[in-house]
């Protein structure tokens, strides 16, 4: 009587370590599952991550060169009305004629300025917004990736 209470106990033993295996072996290979779904997930986030940054590189490329293109139209502008504003002050036939002129050239000069500054900010903040469009939009998908996986 006592060996088939010890081979019953040895068998109810080797069944539950069975079991056990068993519902190791199935939460293993769900979790599993879920990782490999979750990994892919985010080596597609990695590919649209680089896409954007290319796109965010070349928004940037473009802004810059207007930039570059509006500093350098300015600049030369600024120059030619400087000449220009130094021939009338020395065709001046007075003094008060040449301090007109430099008063005048001066006024010109800065109202130019604020309004070529103002338009040069402009201009940045708008490539700076596009520019961080394609990473600002890849950011809120890699938020929701995580978000979405951590559900699972």
């Amino acid at each position: 009587m006592a060996k088939s209470k010890t081979n019953e106990k040895i068998v109810n033993g080797a069944e539950h370590i069975e079991a056990a295996v068993k519902n190791g072996a199935e939460a293993f290979k769900t979790n599993f599952d879920k990782a490999v779904k979750g990994y892919d997930k985010f080596l597609g986030l990695g590919k649209e991550n680089l896409e954007a940054v290319i796109a965010s590189a070349t928004v940037a490329g473009k802004g810059a060169e207007t930039l570059h293109n509006e500093l350098y139209a300015y600049s030369k502008q600024s120059i030619e009305d400087s000449v220009a504003a130094a021939k009338a002050v020395m065709a001046s036939k007075s003094a008060h004629e040449a301090f007109e002129v430099q008063t005048d050239f001066a006024k010109s000069a800065f109202d130019h300025y604020v309004s070529q500054m103002t338009k040069m900010n402009e201009l940045f903040a708008a490539t700076a917004k596009d520019a961080f469009s394609p990473l600002q939009t890849r950011y809120q998908a890699w938020v929701d990736a995580v978000q979405d996986v951590r559900a699972a």
